[in-house]
């Protein structure tokens, strides 16, 4: 025989907490299930670029392999070469306020450096003279692309200088937009000084373990610091020239582990650069120098020594660190005035 027992009151709340929670579940679950039905079945490198007219009439994502990466790159558009390497921390999604309108002109290839963006896979070092030899790599080798010009900001500047120092029979131009040169000018030691995220960034496995779990809300933090006005140059302003599906879109990639410590990887490879600056040719490539608004004379003074071939240098007005984004019109016309 059984016989029927009252639940007691914490029974009967245990029981009530359960069944919301398997409400909350299967909310959740179909919710999931919609979304996934109704969603376009897009690939995470293109999530940014999808539904974009602009993007879709004219660019195209593609993949190749070189040395054991798998290097993305965004290419579109007709006329001579130019290829787009970013600095940290972005992919090539930093130059497309720009792309459209290179790409009337010039055919254009925006690259993911190797194990950044999404391009998978660990490059031998992060040294900008080994990354210079992976994009060469892929655009002359790969691509067939002897006679590019070559534009680089932020670390990829570096990057850019070192591809045409190492590689100038197939560097048609250099553009190189605001980085201080690590090199004669300015050695590891002192180039770490110039700023608390240099320093920070350089330390071994302690920038991963501060950012990781917090990377958008460490870029979104980050930006505006070196925008215009920003506190990096001695201002107050904290108004950041990136929206926020943009910071969305680098999250997306600097989120994974592996890419996160890549980057950080950049900043520890300052020694070994200052040593490949000292130690390469100056290159006579026809070069165009860019720098942030006041920043011209001190970044020209530590090129100098190594590109003697400077046919133009300027500031970009109201622009802070992020040249494409603070002021992408003057950007735009600067690269085609001297591309042309």
């Amino acid at each position: 025989m059984i016989t029927a027992t009252r639940p007691s009151k914490h029974g009967l709340l245990r029981f009530a907490r359960a069944v919301a929670v398997v409400a909350l579940a299967l909310q959740i679950t179909i919710g999931a299930a919609a979304c996934s039905t109704s969603a376009p079945d897009v690939a995470p490198y293109a999530v940014a670029t999808h539904g974009n007219p602009a993007f879709e009439s004219t660019f195209r994502h593609e993949f190749a392999d070189v040395d054991g990466v798998r290097m993305h790159y965004v290419t579109g558009g007709s006329g001579s070469p130019v290829v787009l390497i970013h600095g940290w921390p972005q992919t090539w999604y930093g130059w497309w306020p720009i792309m459209p309108a290179l790409a009337q002109q010039h055919t254009v290839y925006a690259v993911d450096l190797p194990g950044l963006g999404d391009s998978t896979g660990s490059p031998t070092g992060y040294d900008k003279a080994t990354l210079a030899r992976y994009v060469h790599t892929l655009i002359a080798d790969r691509l067939g692309v002897r006679d590019a010009s070559v534009v680089g900001h932020d670390f990829g500047a570096a990057v850019a200088f070192e591809y045409a120092a190492q590689f100038p029979d197939d560097t048609a131009r250099l553009g190189y937009l605001d980085l201080p040169l690590p090199g004669p000018a300015i050695d590891a030691p002192t180039y770490r000084t110039l700023s608390w995220h240099i320093a920070f960034h350089s330390q071994r496995r302690i920038p991963e373990a501060m950012v990781g779990g917090h990377v958008r809300e460490y870029l979104a933090l980050f930006y505006p610091q070196v925008s215009f006005g920003g506190t990096a140059f001695g201002g107050t302003a904290d108004r950041s020239p990136f929206t926020d599906a943009e910071i969305d879109e680098y999250a997306r990639t600097y989120s994974r582990p592996e890419t996160l410590a890549d980057g950080f990887e950049l900043y520890r490879a300052l020694d070994k650069d200052v040593r490949d600056t000292v130690a390469a040719p100056p290159t006579r490539v026809p070069a165009l120098l860019m720098t942030a608004q006041g920043q011209l004379d001190a970044i020209r003074a530590t090129v100098a020594p190594r590109m003697t071939n400077i046919v133009r240098a300027v500031d970009v007005p109201h622009a802070g660190h992020w040249l494409v984004e603070e002021n992408p019109q003057f950007v735009a016309a600067e690269l085609q005035r001297f591309l042309a």
